[in-house]
């Protein structure tokens, strides 16, 4: 098989377990859990690592920001065989309880981004699998860092004239936080096949400034640093056992 278009591998070079993360340099810091981790692939905003973790291989791949993104990379992870993928990445609490650096697994997510609207009227469901779920679930009750299941919300764009109402609406209906790739990836992932599930660690307290949060983010602040590794270890940890 020919190398895929845009993250830039074949079959020989990807794991069938598979971590996907928005940021490349994410993707170094969770490449650093991996035994003999090497980077295989770097084009765009793709960049790969395949390594061992506990003696099973695991690849990890950024997809840089939103629903497109994501949608080429789990079409071309697809197509080189891969069969479980775990979101590990940054959301906005929708919930004032959330604080900064405790994690959100999501059991399903609202479908406001455009990308999966492409494949399936938005009635179809974006959902996560239990396989997945209760691992992930297993390893964060053994921790100390509080964590929540629930519905999130993914969308496209930070600086909509109404994030307010948006942000007041969703907290209304329940919904514990925002990101921007986790229904596309459970709604085309499902739709091939494929086993899927998004761990995220929480950047913005509820009704904060996204450009403060993301700031901070950015900066390293301790806490939210410490749950993306926690975020990682309980993907890396789920996938092992499938």
């Amino acid at each position: 098989m020919a190398k895929q278009p845009h993250i830039g591998v074949d079959e020989t070079q990807i794991a069938p377990l598979v971590i996907v993360c928005g940021e490349p340099d994410r993707a170094n810091r969770i490449a650093s859990l991996l035994e003999d981790a090497e980077m295989v692939s770097e084009n765009r905003e793709y960049r790969i690592f395949t390594g061992t973790y506990q003696g099973k291989a695991i690849s990890v791949c950024s997809t840089g920001i939103g629903a497109p993104s994501m949608i080429i990379a789990v079409e071309e992870l697809k197509f080189c065989g891969v069969t479980h993928i775990v979101r590990v990445g940054s959301a906005g609490a929708m919930q004032s309880q959330i604080g900064l650096g405790e994690l959100i697994i999501a059991e399903g997510a609202v479908r406001d981004e455009g990308g999966s609207t492409a494949y399936v009227k938005p009635s179809y469901p974006a959902y996560a699998s239990f396989s997945l779920l209760k691992e992930l679930d297993k390893f964060l009750q053994q921790q100390t860092t509080p964590y929540y299941l629930g519905t999130v919300r993914s969308h496209d764009s930070f600086y909509t004239d109404d994030e307010q109402a948006l942000c007041q609406y969703w907290n209304g209906k329940g919904i514990l936080g925002a990101d921007m790739e986790t229904s596309a990836l459970f709604t085309v992932g499902r739709l091939r096949g494929l086993n899927v599930a998004s761990i995220l660690n929480n950047v913005v307290l509820y009704e904060q400034d996204v450009k403060e949060g993301v700031g901070q983010y950015v900066d390293e602040a301790e806490a939210m640093m410490q749950g993306e590794r926690l975020a990682s270890l309980a993907a890396l940890e789920a996938l092992i056992t499938q």
